[in-house]
């Protein structure tokens, strides 16, 4: 049965209607029949306000991120910060919605377009976690400002999701994520503070031969 709605209370209903097809039949099974079925719309309602599948789908899969703000973790080291993040980003990738993204982002190499807009949404939403517990890293000695650059920052998430991609694996075991933390991130942020603390020894050598008589 079709629904006369308008605006913001149609779009909301389709795109829930889109979010539920999507986490139940993957991408490859949403269909735009499917959603305004369940929508309660037609299909020419929606292709007005999505121009494909892979629009809607982009749109119904950012419904599914996270929108409450979870409490950076705050144990007072780096490397507890980001053992706690890191599995936290585990568990989301390993949930459907994680399933789901990795199915768009296969899919949608022919839409260039609707695949950077995903992307670039997913990145956003989980850089500034990693940028907090780095700025409190470098609050505390244990890191220099070049760490806080976005990239060098969220470098585990970025392995995190080679797992999954490379490997196919459900879930990263523990002992990786932990290897991941410790052998590679900890120390690489540890580096910026240890290149700052080099060149500033570097630079009162200079100046000490300088004034020597």
């Amino acid at each position: 049965m079709t629904v006369r709605r308008r605006g913001a209370e149609l779009e909301e209903a389709v795109l829930r209607a889109a979010a539920e097809v999507l986490t139940e039949a993957g991408y490859a099974g949403l269909t735009m029949d499917a959603v305004a079925l369940r929508a309660g719309t037609s299909k020419n309602v929606i292709y007005r306000r999505w121009p494909s599948r892979a629009a809607l789908s982009v749109a119904a899969y950012l419904r599914l991120l996270p929108t409450d703000p979870q409490l950076t973790p705050d144990t007072g080291a780096l490397r507890t910060d980001a053992l706690a993040l890191l599995t936290r980003a585990n568990e989301r990738m390993a949930a459907p919605a994680g399933k789901i993204l990795r199915e768009l982002v296969t899919d949608l190499q022919d839409d260039p377009e609707r695949a950077r807009e995903l992307r670039d949404r997913v990145v956003a939403a989980g850089v500034e976690p990693w940028l907090a517990v780095v700025a409190r890293a470098v609050e505390r000695g244990e890191a220099g400002p070049a760490a806080l650059a976005p990239r060098v920052a969220t470098v585990a998430v970025d392995l995190l999701r080679n797992e999954f991609g490379l490997y196919g694996v459900a879930a990263v075991p523990a002992e990786t994520i932990a290897e991941i933390v410790e052998r590679v991130y900890v120390p690489l942020i540890h580096s910026t503070a240890v290149g700052k603390a080099t060149a500033i020894e570097g630079r009162e050598r200079d100046s000490g031969r300088q004034h020597r008589p």
